[in-house]
């Protein structure tokens, strides 16, 4: 087997599809999960804290006042930008608890799923069990 069908044989398993959709799926929903945070949650949370602009909170590490971080990036000083990193760790909370709250529906939904009653089927029975029928009916079957 070439690699090439091989790859086309890997490429064409469902889960490897399933995969690739929810990495697709994952992108966009963190964009979305990343401008909410950006320009609802922040802001929102800023005006609570007496009108505080979190993509602007740095620490300069040279010891120099900058007026914003914009002048200490164009002076090329070393800067701790700490209100970027607690507006990612916002991203992240958000994210894992809409995951989280997914994950519980998908399992509420399993479980019910799971104790819902099942229709009397009868079960098939096993290869084994086929096989030992027909070997009995064969014995039992008068010899000529």
């Amino acid at each position: 087997m070439g690699m090439v069908s091989e790859f086309k044989e890997f490429i064409a398993r469902g889960n490897v599809i399933d995969l690739a959709t929810a990495v697709v799926i994952g992108g966009a929903f963190g964009k979305i999960t990343t401008a909410l945070v950006d320009g609802i949650i922040m802001p929102i949370v800023g005006m609570a804290l007496g009108k505080v602009d979190f993509s602007q909170l740095f620490i300069a590490l040279d010891g120099h006042h900058y007026a914003n971080l914009a002048a200490a990036q164009e002076a090329a000083a070393p800067v701790l930008t700490y209100g970027a990193f607690i507006q990612t760790v916002l991203d992240f909370l958000l994210i894992a608890f809409v995951i989280f709250m997914m994950l519980k529906g998908y399992n509420r939904l399993k479980k019910e799923q799971e104790e819902a009653p099942v229709e009397d089927k009868p079960a098939e029975p096993s290869e084994e069990v086929v096989l030992l029928r027909e070997i009995r009916d064969a014995l039992a079957r008068p010899r000529a």
